[in-house]
């Protein structure tokens, strides 16, 4: 068991250094500062004693796609003490927001008014400002959720209905490519949207892209992203017991 265990530590150690250098090496090619892009540590389907692991390394920032899997590892985090700052990043369900208002710090994935009215809802009851960010389908794929372009400019000039929401960007998710220089034009088309809508509303806490996943992060940014989801590129690609 602790060959296991000390080998599942250097795999995640190995793993997260080279993904902070790679994206080091992304925000100099992009003429940016050091340390402007930041990691959600995409957690779903790996056990808490990975979270653990990263943790010690100084990564507090962890994505999980399901309310039920970020419920229950956030309880044992919290017994263990450890302090992590939790995302949702996957689908949200109106009747699950309940679960995850006042609890993370960052609901990535709004993609429906409902789902807005819904947060504004509970926050309103525990007295909290929720931090989110709006789900944008740049690339109009059908399979995808989110927001059209013109609708999420929408959302922003609506802002006021949800006083107890604060609207911190925007976030996408670009088609799957085998060369990833294609994903450029999509990850650009959102940038170029926040900036429009940070002029136009005057919000300056306008100022969160979420775009860039394991495949395509580097694109990402290279076209002004702040967070990217990363997964397998630090966990694996298979469950670890």
């Amino acid at each position: 068991m602790s060959f296991h265990w000390d080998d599942r530590k250097k795999e995640l150690e190995f793993n997260y250094h080279l993904l902070k250098d790679r994206i080091a090496e992304a925000e100099e090619m992009a003429g940016r500062s050091r340390n402007s892009v930041r990691i959600t540590a995409v957690s779903k389907n790996f056990p808490v004693r990975d979270i653990a692991i990263l943790n010690a390394l100084g990564h507090k920032t962890f994505g999980e796609n399901r309310v039920q899997e970020l419920v229950a590892k956030a309880e044992e985090i919290e017994r263990q003490g450890l302090a992590i700052d939790w995302h949702m990043i996957g689908t949200l369900q109106t009747n699950k927001v309940k679960n995850v208002t006042g609890q993370v710090a960052l609901i990535e994935s709004v993609d429906r008014v409902r789902v807005l009215n819904a947060i504004e809802r509970h926050a309103k009851a525990l007295a909290v400002t929720q931090d989110v960010l709006i789900q944008v389908n740049i690339s109009g794929e059908k399979t995808k959720s989110g927001f059209s372009p013109a609708e999420a400019e929408d959302i922003m000039y609506q802002a006021d209905r949800w006083p107890h929401v604060r609207i911190r960007g925007l976030m996408t998710m670009a088609p799957y490519e085998q060369d990833p220089v294609k994903t450029r034009p999509v990850f650009a088309a959102l940038r170029e949207l926040l900036e429009m809508l940070r002029k136009k509303t005057g919000f300056e806490d306008l100022n969160e892209l979420s775009m860039g996943m394991t495949n395509d992060y580097i694109e990402a940014i290279k076209e002004g992203s702040t967070i990217v989801r990363i997964g397998s590129a630090l966990f694996g690609t298979r469950t670890h017991s």
